[in-house]
């Protein structure tokens, strides 16, 4: 993996974290304290999820081809 590639990819994990961020303030203003398989199951889905509808818009990095 190259400079390019990782430059690319960084605005993705941060897009990756922003979201999960908000699912989790979102779930907590909505059920409350959710404890921490939930969270991680919420984190988890997001992560999943996240590539394959990025790649489906068609904004995908290259190096997730």
């Amino acid at each position: 993996m190259d400079r390019d590639q990782l430059i690319e990819l960084v605005p993705h994990y941060v897009a990756m974290f922003l979201l999960v961020s908000l699912a989790l303030w979102v779930a907590r203003e909505v059920v409350g304290e959710i404890g921490f398989w939930p969270e991680l199951a919420i984190i988890i889905v997001v992560v999943v999820v996240y590539r394959p509808v990025v790649m489906r818009l068609g904004i995908g990095p290259s190096g997730w081809e």
